[in-house]
This record gives C-alpha cells, structure tokens and sequence, in this order.
C-alpha cells in the first residue's frame, strides 16, 4: 500500500472468524455467498468502513476495544446501511452540487477551501466563508448516519441476529466520547451525537416483537474463539509490558496465555512462548492455529525438522490457509532437504491462485534457481507498489525465460 496509507493485516484465523461473524449479514443484505471480503487495517482507530458494498474493512483498534462479536456485527450492519441507503453515490451528486453553489460564492471575492477525503468520515467536506457549504454537507452526512443506524438495526433483524449489538456500540462510544461530546456543537460534527444515536436505536428495538429470537446470534464458541482473535491481535500489536497489564500470569484462560504466548515470541522469549504454545495445545489439539504459532516459534529457534511438522499439522486442521502454506514454503527454502523446493514451489503457486500476497511471491522468489527468480521477484516488488524493481526484474526475466514460458508473459504484463 502507498507510504500514507494504513497497512493490511493477513491472518487467517481472524479473517477467517470475522468472515463467518458477517455471513448472515451479507445474507440479509442480498450479497451472493463468498463476494462479501474482510480486509483488517492496522490501526488503533476504533471504526471500520464499507467499500462498494462487498469489501469491509475493520480496525485492529476496534477488533481489539470492542466488547462482542454482537456489537461487532452491529458495526458492519451500520456500514453496509451506508451503501443499501446508496450514501456513497448521494454522497457524490451532494458534493457536486455544493461545490457548484460554493464556487458561486467564490465569485464574489469568498475564498473555497477542499478538506482531504478520509474514508472514516465517508467524504471530504467543503468549507467556505461562514461555513455554508460546510454545514450543509455535515447536516448531509448526519442525516446518513441516522439512516444508516437506523437501516444497520433493521439488517440485524432481518439477519436474525442480536441488535442489542448496537446498544453496546453506543454505550461504549459514550464511555470514550462522553465527557468530549458535551462540549460539542452538534452542528459541527459529520455524526450525530452518541446519546441522540442511542436513544433512537433503544426506539426501535424496543419495537421488536416480543417474540423475537436472534436465531443467528454468535454461538458460545464464536465468542471464544474472538477472545482468542483479540488475543492474537493483542499480543502482535501491543507492547509486552501492555500485554502483561490485560493478560497478567493469574489469568490461565486459553485467550491469556495466547497472548502472552505471541508477546513473549516477539520480545525473543523463545522458550517461554514455545511453553505456553504448548500448554494451549494440551488443551485443545485440534486448533490448527495454535500448531502455526508453534511452527513460527520453531523456525525462529532453527528447529526446521519441528516447525514443518508443526506446519503440516495445521495446515491438516485448515481448509484452506494461503497464509500457513507460504509459512511452511519459507522454512522449506531454509531446510532445502531432498524435494523441499519443489513442495514449496506447489506450496506458493497453490497460495497465489488462493489469495496473492508479496510474502508468498517473495519466497517463491528463493525457491526457483532459473529466470522464473526474477519473474517472483518483479510480482513482489509490484504488489508492494515498488514499479521500478518491479520493471527491473520483469527485464531480467524476460531476457532468460523463453518467450512462450507463462513467466515471460506474465513478466510482459508487468512491464506494460
């Protein structure tokens, strides 16, 4: 992604949790089976956004602040309110037509200014002298997101999940914003006030029939296992001193020593983490994830022979993991025994048709000793954005690959 922008997350246990967690929503909202994609950004922010209707993007800050997976749905349900109410495309025509009215302004000697987009807030906003294009548009966006909250409960309904998911949202935002938001104008804002978004979802539901069941609410083990998803984060992201305030040793919970486990293996604590790797998988030998984290802990102690068996554990207990199969590819490059590079080249071509990632091409990169090398290479430094390797290493490749070779032409591709 360019420099400015956040960076994506790639796991597949939490893109694979978050995946299911949706599934009803995406139903609900007349979204075919499997187009409705999770993407995770790295960044402290508590929100999440919709792109297009089929492709959402949360925080790891929300992911790792937000009470449960109900409340979680009740985030996305919001989003997708944004594109069922078609906010996106109104949001353009709004804009259009207000720069239109501010330029008119400008005419008259009145300076326009052009705020940058962030998609967090769903547009730009447009200020001119004494505000007036800038307090239409926020008038504008706050009556999308009464609308979307509005639709966003109704699609939890209609999802037969949980829309109290949304009064744990708001009295949350409230224990973040409270104090800040009473001395806000709310004529100011792009979103109304916390306390007005609460009441008006209490309204509604408090409508529901009283027979109503959230047949589709998150089961006792999704919840567990987003603990465990949290932990993850948690333990990757935060600091060790951080991860021991929230998962401190009297807590023996299988979130806690996950945590705990994945902080210890980023500060070097091999032996410690490899030890509350284990334990965790005593307790439960049938989680492909706690096998991948030991498999990373072995690579990173040289234990090559231990970290493939850990590996191929848990790519026995997934179906389907890109993200394991390229680990397991790298420590196969590293280990180099009789026919490892050719299982990792299957490994990585099995993981680009799955989900295409530079780690993945980066290693393929390692394992081929032919022009195919600097092909690998010129795809890795083009999905990180680098065109001028990427344009280097297509040359290269195309100078040793035949010209029918799929590589050459891929590597033609790359150069145009």
């Amino acid at each position: 992604m360019p420099a400015h922008a956040a960076s994506l997350i790639n796991d597949t246990e939490t893109e694979e949790l978050l995946t299911e967690i949706v599934a009803p929503l995406a139903s609900a909202a007349n979204i075919p089976d499997g187009r409705l994609r999770v993407h995770i950004i790295n960044s402290d922010d508590f929100n999440a956004f919709v792109m297009g209707g089929e492709d959402v993007y949360v925080y790891t800050g929300l992911l790792t602040q937000i009470k449960n997976p109900s409340a979680l749905q009740a985030v996305i349900a919001h989003e997708l309110g944004h594109t069922l109410g078609g906010h996106m495309t109104q949001m353009s025509a709004r804009i259009s037509a207000e720069m239109t009215r501010t330029m008119l302004i400008q005419a008259l000697g009145i300076g326009l200014m052009v705020a940058g987009g962030d998609p967090s807030l769903g547009a730009g906003v447009l200020a001119g002298s004494g505000g007036i294009a800038q307090q239409s548009m926020l008038a504008f966006t706050r009556d999308e997101e009464r609308i979307a909250d509005d639709m966003g409960v109704q699609l939890m309904i209609d999802a037969d999940l949980d829309p109290n998911g949304f009064i744990d949202v708001f009295r949350q935002m409230e224990n973040m914003t409270g104090v800040l938001e009473s001395r806000i104008n709310p004529n100011r804002i792009n979103h109304p006030l916390t306390a007005e978004r609460l009441k008006n979802v209490r309204d509604k539901i408090d409508k529901l029939d009283s027979d109503y069941i959230a047949a589709n609410a998150p089961t006792d083990k999704q919840n567990a296992r987003f603990e465990l998803v949290r932990a993850k984060l948690i333990g990757y992201l935060d600091s060790a001193d951080n991860v021991a305030t929230k998962y401190p040793n009297s807590d023996t919970s299988d979130a806690a020593l996950y945590a705990r486990a994945i902080a210890r293996m980023q500060v070097g604590n091999l032996d410690g983490a490899r030890v509350g790797t284990m334990t965790l998988i005593s307790r439960n030998p049938d989680n492909p994830y706690y096998y991948e984290l030991l498999g990373d802990i072995e690579y990173q102690l040289g234990h090559y022979d231990d970290s493939v068996r850990a590996y191929e554990k848990s790519l026995d207990l997934t179906d389907s993991a890109p993200q394991i199969e390229t680990a397991l590819a790298l420590v196969l490059t590293e280990r180099r025994k009789s026919g490892d590079i050719d299982r990792a080249i299957e490994l990585c071509k099995r993981a680009i048709l799955a989900a295409p990632a530079p780690l993945t091409y980066w290693v393929l990169a390692r394992a081929y000793d032919d022009g195919r090398a600097d092909w690998a290479r010129a795809e890795y430094y083009q999905m990180i954005g680098d065109t001028d390797n990427a344009k280097k290493y297509a040359r290269r490749a195309q100078k040793s690959l035949p010209r029918d070779a799929p590589e050459y032409i891929k590597s033609g591709d790359i150069l145009k």
